[in-house]
């Protein structure tokens, strides 16, 4: 081969595995945007206005899968269920408040990129449902998460009625708080009929093709709202969104690895 052939080849050679290079770098970069993150996702009550509801349970074993699909790591997630122990509960799942707090403590010792903390309960306009007997207050999460995160990047969602109280109580400039529905709003589909509340849905539906946690929580709205529409419910819940300067710049950035 003519060394100006053999010199051409070798440079597209160079540029081909530069190039394979680059995309794989970004490829690993994707898929460990979520990998050092510390997550829990808790089913925070069991009760509907006439009995008991598997809503606020599959939304919370749900939620958890989609979060490992999406590039969060398994070891560094914590689920749990705050109702009461039945016959052949696996005692690691099925727990008590202090456990919950114990679990996401320990979880984010060893993970410490950033934080998320998510909740499916009823609520009311002192805050959420946390277990038959507690409420997680704005002041609580507040608390719980200045504690447990500190300055790192942190989310937390709150799927529950009147839960845009916790926008205002637990907002920071690290944080992004994303709610069901508006401080003086209730939210839907915590009946015993439904697979899931509407907003955990929403947020099931619109994961998979979020590019982030800024564009989920725009997704998830529009969805939400689409979803009252169709059923009639009213009025609108209208999911609020508390997004801190920071938050809004680091999680821009953080990508979803969306994995089969």
């Amino acid at each position: 081969m003519p060394g100006g052939v053999m010199a051409w080849f070798r440079t597209l050679l160079v540029v081909i595995a530069a190039a394979c290079w680059a995309i794989s770098g970004a490829a690993d970069a994707r898929a460990a945007a979520f990998s050092d993150w510390a997550a829990v996702v808790i089913a925070g009550d069991w009760r509907s206005h006439t009995g008991t509801t598997q809503a606020f349970e599959n939304a919370r074993a749900d939620v958890g899968e989609a979060l490992v699909r999406a590039g969060f790591e398994r070891r560094n997630l914590r689920e749990y269920s705050l109702r009461p122990e039945r016959a052949g509960d696996d005692l690691a799942l099925v727990v008590q408040p202090d456990i919950v707090i114990d679990g996401f403590t320990q979880a984010a010792r060893q993970a410490r990129g950033g934080c998320l903390f998510y909740l499916t309960s009823h609520g009311a306009e002192q805050g959420a449902v946390f277990g038959p007997k507690a409420m997680l207050t704005p002041g609580d999460l507040d608390e719980l998460l200045t504690r447990v995160c500190g300055p790192r990047p942190t989310v937390a969602i709150i799927s529950a009625c009147f839960s845009g109280v916790f926008v205002d109580g637990a907002t920071r400039p690290n944080r992004m708080i994303l709610t069901a529905a508006r401080r003086d709003r209730s939210s839907f589909g915590c009946g015993e009929k439904n697979r899931y509340p509407y907003f955990d849905a929403c947020i099931l539906e619109s994961l998979p093709r979020a590019a982030n946690f800024l564009d989920l929580a725009d997704r998830s709205k529009a969805c939400v709202a689409r979803m009252e529409a169709e059923t009639g419910m009213a009025p609108p819940s209208e999911p609020q969104l508390g997004l801190g300067a920071q938050a809004r710049t680091w999680l821009a950035g953080l990508n979803f690895n969306h994995s089969p």
